[in-house]
């Protein structure tokens, strides 16, 4: 029977009040079935009057009236659609270059349209059906996120590692004809998709401006695991400069043409060239923040915030984990934070052995890796670490070392924190009250 499964009801909602419980299917929604959650709220959105069909465990239909004002919620909750497989073979695919022992769902490729619109997932079309795309179109799917990587059909192919795909542009221009919202990036391989390639890519898709909001460029990510993979050349320090050097100012002057900030140069490629970052301002409302574009900026304005509020909590001490590339901007918060507090926050930069030295990320430390780092060393008062290690819900990091399993190797107190400057503090601040 198809429909969808509760997984739960808010108590004291309307859902809750007509009877409804986790584990009943919800069937219809005014007549009309339902393949996912995005079928729910378009059926549901705006709508005041409501007639659900519903299946109880025993099977036994229910049939429910329901009346409400306009978009006040039925207090349903649905488990997130199994994502669709991706079926690309991408030149620079990280699922391909993990080692073995990882948790299972970290080598499922998704490539899921619904994804893209639900959590910000980028897609690259290349899989999408013309039922699909009409979807998109006819229930307003917007905004979504496309990884374009090249609007070259040859190139795009060559870095897709599949032939025969649907002109990128062509579809882009379908969905921009349909007033859908899109975010788009290019993960960026030296060689391949730079230099003259990268700005017909940029040309192609600033004209598609203003449906096409942003364009974000990343750096590809390598780990030593690449066996029988075709060979890349990595973004190291001396490439980051020489291409901050060339398109960050043809990113400021294109911004300026189209009137808002559009081109985006991610994070890692400051941080690689060591250089200033451009002011906060100019990432407008961080469109591609989760891409890893604009995170260090508002991390600095944020730091500088957290200081001036901050006062003496004790004399006790800390340890605090972080990745490689965020060492430098967090050391320095760390030690004003300790000067301001009169905590003693040692800072330790967790070396990747798991992917290798290149992998210098925060979100991709792993818990041996961790325990290997500080095995003899002095913790204190506890063991903080940033949230973006650990997976969301389940205390496990990459590797499938737990919380607990962390804290008795090194025989201290793990504590995970908000990564940022506040959420930071307020572990510290937290652990004072244990420390008198």
């Amino acid at each position: 029977m198809k429909g969808l499964r509760i997984e739960s009801v808010v108590p004291g909602s309307i859902a809750h009040e007509m009877g409804l419980a986790a584990g009943d299917l919800l069937l219809k929604v005014n007549g009309h079935g339902l393949r996912d959650i995005i079928d729910y709220s378009f059926q549901t959105s705006g709508e005041e009057e409501l007639l659900l069909e519903v299946s109880k465990p025993d099977h036994e239909i229910w049939e429910l009236e329901i009346e409400r004002e306009q978009d006040q919620p039925l207090g349903l909750v649905f488990a997130a659609p199994d994502p669709a497989r991706c079926r690309n073979n991408c030149v620079f695919c990280f699922v391909h270059q993990l080692p073995k022992g990882l948790r299972k769902p970290l080598y499922v490729k998704d490539e899921d349209y619904r994804l893209s619109f639900l959590n910000g997932n980028y897609v690259t079309l290349a899989n999408l059906k013309p039922a699909e795309l009409k979807r998109i179109v006819s229930q307003r799917l917007s905004p979504l996120y496309i990884s374009v990587h090249s609007t070259d059909p040859a190139l795009r192919e060559l870095l897709l590692g599949k032939q025969g795909l649907p002109p990128i542009l062509g579809q882009l221009r379908e969905l921009v004809n349909a007033r859908i919202i899109l975010h788009t990036q290019v993960v960026l391989c030296p060689g391949l998709n730079d230099g003259q390639e990268l700005e017909r890519t940029v040309s192609d898709l600033a004209a598609l401006y203003p449906a096409v909001q942003s364009l974000a460029v990343v750096p590809l990510g390598l780990t030593r695991h690449r066996l029988h993979l075709p060979l890349l050349r990595a973004v190291d320090n001396d490439y980051a400069r020489e291409f901050i050097s060339r398109w960050e100012t043809r990113a400021m002057k294109l911004n300026k043409r189209l009137g808002q900030p559009f081109l985006f140069l991610a994070d890692e490629f400051y941080l690689k060239a060591a250089l200033p970052f451009p002011p906060l301002k100019t990432y407008g409302d961080l469109p591609q923040i989760e891409n890893g574009v604009g995170m260090v900026p508002l991390f600095l304005r944020d730091a500088g915030r957290t200081l001036r509020t901050a006062r003496k909590l004790g004399s006790y001490r800390v340890t605090v984990v972080t990745g490689v590339s965020a060492y430098g901007f967090v050391a320095d918060f760390l030690k004003e934070l300790g000067n301001k507090t009169g905590v003693d926050i040692v800072l330790v930069a967790v070396e990747n052995r798991l992917f290798g030295e290149s992998v210098t990320v925060s979100g991709l430390v792993a818990g041996n890796d961790i325990a290997a780092e500080l095995a003899g060393k002095e913790i204190g008062q506890a063991l903080l670490l940033p949230d973006v290690m650990i997976k969301e819900g389940e205390g496990l990091f990459l590797d499938d070392v737990s919380l607990e399993e962390l804290g008795q190797r090194l025989g201290c107190r793990v504590v995970v924190f908000d990564a940022t400057p506040q959420g930071c503090y307020r572990a510290i601040k937290a652990l004072s009250r244990s420390a008198k």
